[in-house]
């Protein structure tokens, strides 16, 4: 009887044992027993559609051990595709780390359904012509195939209803979507997060005001630009924002996403209860013929853009600003796009991140020589010697994982630079490798978090209602 007893309750055990190990991981969702993706090497086959964005090809610039040399690129025939066939020519030809892509290229009117009814890969990479994105990511997503995508995702408010409609449709169809959000991998951005999430030394994010917000990031980009040492040959369609999007749809992607990664780190933001959009402004750079003419080798406007000529200057509404309430917290957001970048210059960067104990500025502009840098300054709250205290002891945290940074002297306003070498900093184009891996590893995992989804939908609401506020305000 007794060991009859031992063996029921043995089986019991052993049943309860069973059913935990069963129980889906809350973190995991859709973990299927049938992934395709298993992390080896060449199981990512990817799909390039209609890549008009350079962008595309930096995904492509370095080899990642978990993707196929064969890559299938579906796209217009024209010269934005020869562009990027050129491009990865060069990756391969290269003497120092070449690749070794194989283009399998589709470039007949009909591509799109070409590319889904062929189906021969399993991520779509994204990064073009923004008025048919959204639409191109959607019809992925129904095809069951995964997509990372370069922003933006959406440019106005249709783009937004459909972008959430393509999260559910990707829950359903068990395949992902991501945002490459390239600026989480600056190591001035990743120092600064570990800096505001030490409350000893930065206390508690301020909430401020709309007129003194809390949170306040400004980016400036330029229309003619060099990438890996060559000049920069814009399509005409990026001056049009019907099809590129308002400035305001577009970089402010990068600076909200960093609002909501550095100072609510893993927090789930809902668009419909935790942002309140306070107002929205936008105004045009004015660009000549010959600036247009040098970006993109065309001889005139092209007859989409007469509309926004006036007094033989092209309009461009690529700049703006706005104010909105995350979780309570004022945040204000500008976005500036100039032709070309003083000489010694480019794209420039620069925030403030208000604690109750600290404040952290990033500048870079001219007195920084166009580089950016991160600086800490006390508040009033505390004492020159606890706050020297806890930077120090932060920093020594800091400099386990990242030996190299150290502070400077303090300068003559109190404000410290946290010194990060040249030498230990990676440029843009080096972060794309790392939000491909990082989808790559959601892929493989199944582990995507929720939060990732609910902060690209109310990134998006953010900027495609700003929109519309500063159209009417306008």
């Amino acid at each position: 009887m007794k060991r009859a007893l031992i063996t029921k309750y043995g089986i019991l055990t052993a049943f309860a044992i069973l059913c935990i190990l069963c129980t889906p991981n809350p973190k995991q969702k859709n973990v299927r027993s049938d992934s395709q993706f298993s992390g080896k090497e060449g199981e990512v086959k990817l799909i390039v559609l209609d890549p008009g964005h350079f962008h595309a090809s930096l995904l492509l610039k370095d080899t990642i051990r978990q993707v196929n040399d064969t890559v299938f690129v579906y796209a217009p025939h024209g010269e934005e595709l020869e562009q990027f066939l050129q491009t990865i020519k060069t990756y391969n030809s290269r003497k120092n780390s070449p690749t070794a892509w194989v283009l399998n290229v589709y470039d007949e009117a009909d591509y799109l359904e070409k590319m889904i009814s062929d189906k021969k890969g399993n991520v779509v990479i994204l990064a073009g012509n923004n008025k048919n994105k959204t639409e191109y990511i959607y019809r992925s997503i129904a095809s069951k195939l995964n997509v990372l995508s370069d922003k933006p995702m959406a440019i106005n408010r249709q783009g937004f209803e459909l972008l959430e409609k393509t999260y559910q449709k990707a829950d359903s169809n068990d395949v992902y979507l991501y945002d490459m959000m390239t600026e989480r991998y600056d190591i001035l951005n990743i120092i600064e997060k570990e800096l505001i999430q030490n409350k000893e030394l930065f206390g508690e994010l301020q909430q401020g005001t709309p007129d003194n917000p809390a949170i306040s990031m400004e980016s400036v980009h330029h229309f003619y630009k060099e990438v890996s040492g060559v000049p920069t040959i814009r399509p005409a369609w990026y001056y049009d924002i019907e099809q590129q999007g308002e400035g305001i749809a577009d970089v402010t992607t990068h600076l909200i996403d960093l609002v909501n990664w550095k100072c609510f780190p893993e927090e789930a933001i809902d668009y419909k209860h935790d942002i309140n959009l306070l107002s929205a402004t936008h105004w045009p750079t004015k660009i000549s013929l010959d600036e247009f003419t040098k970006s993109t080798r065309l001889e005139k406007f092209p007859n989409f853009l007469i509309k926004y000529v006036k007094d033989s200057l092209l309009h461009v509404y690529a700049n703006g600003t706005i104010h909105y309430q995350v979780k309570g917290m004022n945040t204000a957001i500008k976005v500036q796009w100039d032709f070309q970048a003083p000489e010694g210059g480019g794209d420039t960067f620069g925030s403030v991140i208000k604690g109750t104990k600290a404040v952290l500025k990033t500048r870079q502009d001219k007195q920084q020589n166009y580089v950016k840098q991160l600086y800490i300054q006390k508040t009033d709250e505390v004492s020159n010697k606890e706050f020297e205290k806890n930077l120090q002891k932060t920093i020594e945290k800091i400099r386990l994982t990242y030996p190299f940074v150290s502070l400077s002297q303090p300068l003559p306003d109190g404000s410290v630079l946290i010194n990060i070498p040249l030498e230990k900093r990676e440029g843009h184009e080096e972060h794309f490798k790392y939000v491909a891996k990082q989808f790559f590893e959601y892929l493989v995992n199944r582990n995507m978090p929720d939060w990732e989804i609910s902060n690209t939908l109310a990134k998006y609401y953010i900027t495609t209602k700003a929109v519309e506020i500063a159209k009417e305000e306008n």
